[in-house]
């Protein structure tokens, strides 16, 4: 992961040379958006570079749970970016739809942009894949923001054609504002992203969907389960849940019931790490039955009441 990412480093730098080019050749407002969304795009893979060496470091006393959290700060900086970005590059399309100016050299232009588009479209494909494989939010964010680079980059390309075309050269801020719609609406998914994962955001719903089915696989009239909460830090998913059986078996006994369901959740939750943490209580004591809740609550005489009801549920 690190290596790609100091590769995106590099296509940044290339590209910012490559579109700057094009727009000192053309003096399209477009391309010098482009341009300056490639800027963006560098400061991110920096950003990208920095977090994915944090957040791939073994837990320590400090942070007994890993540092997969990091991610969610890289993928919400890069959803700020690309907002930034956008703001420019709307910016620059008002000023040059208000005080429109002729094209030069576009065909040269043109060229140079594609080039950079084409490293663009690897790079950011290359670190979407190896992101969704290895479940890193910082690499996926990192390729969606060179995807909507490409984007600009084509509706930017589109927008130059039409002016020659038409000969109306307000088209290109035209273009250049719709465009930058369109990397709001990927910028305001990844804050939302990132906000979801810091705020402990349980496992997707197919995900849950397993953990569940392994549960119900391992239920029977001895042991039953409760207080089911997950959670996902980056590429680590966590899985916490009580695991009541009778009072009288041996730990032993409930110690080997356990492994083989934890065994299980590891093997159903794919892609990643996964952490469980399991709790083994007594089915016929009330007691077990006063922590279902995040907060616990004492018992009393009407926990003893309940749970017959609270095993059905």
């Amino acid at each position: 992961m690190i290596r790609l990412v100091r590769l995106s480093v590099l296509a940044a730098v290339a590209t910012i040379a490559l579109k700057t080019a094009a727009w000192a050749v053309t003096g399209s407002v477009g391309l010098l958006s482009d341009a300056a969304e490639s800027l963006v795009n560098l400061v991110a893979a920096l950003v990208a570079l920095f977090v994915v060496h944090w957040s791939t470091q073994p837990p320590d006393e400090e942070h007994a749970y890993g540092h997969e959290k990091a991610g969610y700060l890289s993928a919400g900086l890069e959803g700020g970016l690309i907002l930034l970005a956008a703001g420019t590059i709307g910016y620059g399309a008002v000023d040059r739809l208000i005080d429109p100016q002729e094209l030069d050299s576009v065909g040269i232009g043109l060229a140079v942009s594609a080039v950079a588009t084409v490293i663009n479209l690897v790079m950011a494909r290359a670190l979407i894949r190896t992101g969704r494989a290895y479940a890193s939010i910082t690499l996926e964010a990192d390729g969606r923001h060179l995807l909507t680079d490409v984007w600009t980059s084509v509706g930017v390309a589109v927008g130059i054609v039409l002016v020659v075309v038409t000969g109306w050269e307000r088209l290109d801020p035209i273009i250049a504002l719709l465009v930058a719609a369109n990397i709001v609406v990927t910028g305001v998914g990844l804050i939302r992203r990132s906000t979801s994962g810091l705020m402990d955001k349980a496992l997707e719903p197919d995900e849950l969907a397993r953990v569940t089915a392994v549960l119900d696989r391992h239920r029977c009239a001895e042991v039953e389960f409760h207080a089911l909460r997950t959670r996902r830090s980056g590429p680590r998913a966590f899985v916490s849940v009580h695991v009541l059986v009778p009072g009288s078996w041996s730990v032993q006994h409930g110690h080997d019931v356990i492994e083989g369901i934890e065994a299980d959740l590891r093997a159903a939750i794919p892609h990643g790490l996964t952490t469980i943490f399991t709790h083994l209580e007594p089915i016929e004591d009330p007691v077990s039955f006063a922590d279902r809740d995040l907060d616990r609550r004492d018992s009393g005489p009407a926990d003893a009441a309940a749970a017959p009801d609270a095993r059905r549920d």
